[in-house]
């Protein structure tokens, strides 16, 4: 049986998939997979036995130019990889008109969420067959319901297993459990950056501790945070910008993880590593990092979680105070993530 899965973004929302791709596997062994994914992600399906193929899409870089992308008949391509098998079923699992759209062009029975639990629901025009999965669930919940409902099979809910294959991702190079800690302080939402300042305070205290502190980076403004993070401390080290790949590797030779809302927190948790992430805005019983050895910090800031990209808090301002410099705590809700609250709770973690 030949299912083609549509997830084309993002980091998080991809990796959220892979729990119900071993569910199928496991339930019908015979089930092989090909997924339609932005160029962005195209490593991280790959990373999962049961995935045949991976077609790459580029609808972000598309729609910039669109006349550029007729042109060079990049899309023409795209459409021929698309229909060049005839699918069993074709699962939406992205819930997107864009998606929908995708779906439509494939060539099998198109599956997704009905109108009332889609995202956007004029996509289920798109669809041959709809299903209902309650919107309360969380995200990763969610697609193994779908999945299970349009496979006919049940699964144990108890049981997450991402089904990466580490050898995909490390070459065969076992995780070395060294003495190390990957910040994940890069994030999309302007409200979901932990404190630049509070960073580095946390980045002092884990070297103190005897960690080695990894800084990763995707584009200048966060490689200009990580060099501020490491200013003055040998123990800190700012990586070469990394493919996810490369990501995933540091990830999994660390000791665990300290991350803000974001797509690489989900790679943390698939990995299984020990992660600690930071909320702010956001209310991670949703969508929130899911596995094992996952912690979440959630603010206790009164207007928390706001679920805003833009911060709205009108009061007095919050400020902290690390070698002996006073700083504005921008957005305030991550003032009751203090540094040193948030080690002790990291450490406590990495002991369970």
């Amino acid at each position: 049986m030949r299912v083609l899965i549509i997830k084309v973004s993002s980091l998080g929302d991809i990796i959220h998939t892979l729990p119900a791709v071993t569910d199928a596997q496991l339930a019908h062994r015979s089930l092989v997979f090909d997924w339609v994914v932005e160029e962005n992600f195209v490593e991280v399906p790959g990373w999962h036995p049961a995935v045949n193929q991976v077609i790459p899409v580029a609808i972000r870089r598309w729609r910039r130019n669109v006349f550029k992308t007729y042109i060079n008949h990049e899309f023409k391509a795209f459409k021929r990889a698309l229909q060049a098998v005839h699918y069993d079923l074709v699962i939406d699992a992205q819930g997107l008109i864009k998606s929908g759209i995708i779906s439509r062009l494939s060539r099998g029975l198109t599956i997704g969420l009905n109108n009332r639990t889609i995202r956007e629901p004029l996509a289920t025009l798109f669809y041959n067959k709809v299903y209902s999965v309650p919107k309360t669930e969380h995200a990763v919940d969610r697609v193994r319901q779908l999945f299970s409902r349009a496979l006919k099979y049940n699964y144990d809910k108890s049981v997450v297993d991402y089904g990466i294959d580490i050898d995909r991702i490390s070459g065969g190079h076992p995780a070395t459990g060294r003495k190390q800690v990957v910040f994940l302080h890069g994030t999309t939402w302007a409200t979901k950056h932990w404190p630049e300042h509070y960073w580095r305070h946390l980045a002092h205290i884990a070297t103190d501790s005897g960690y080695r502190v990894l800084l990763p980076w995707g584009n200048p403004r966060e490689l200009r945070r990580a060099e501020f993070i490491s200013e003055g401390n040998e123990q800190i080290t700012v990586l070469d910008k990394q493919s996810l790949s490369g990501l995933a590797q540091k990830i999994n030779a660390s000791s665990g993880v300290i991350s803000v809302d974001t797509g690489l927190g989900h790679l943390a948790a698939a990995l299984a590593k020990p992660t600690l992430s930071l909320y702010g805005p956001t209310n991670p019983e949703l969508s929130g990092t899911y596995g094992a050895k996952q912690l979440h910090v959630n603010s206790n800031f009164k207007c928390a979680p706001c679920v805003m990209k833009t911060c709205g808090y009108s009061g007095p301002g919050v400020t902290g105070n690390f070698e002996g410099q006073k700083y504005a705590v921008i957005p305030p809700c991550f003032s009751s993530h203090k540094p040193e609250n948030v080690w002790q709770q990291f450490e406590n973690l990495l002991q369970e």
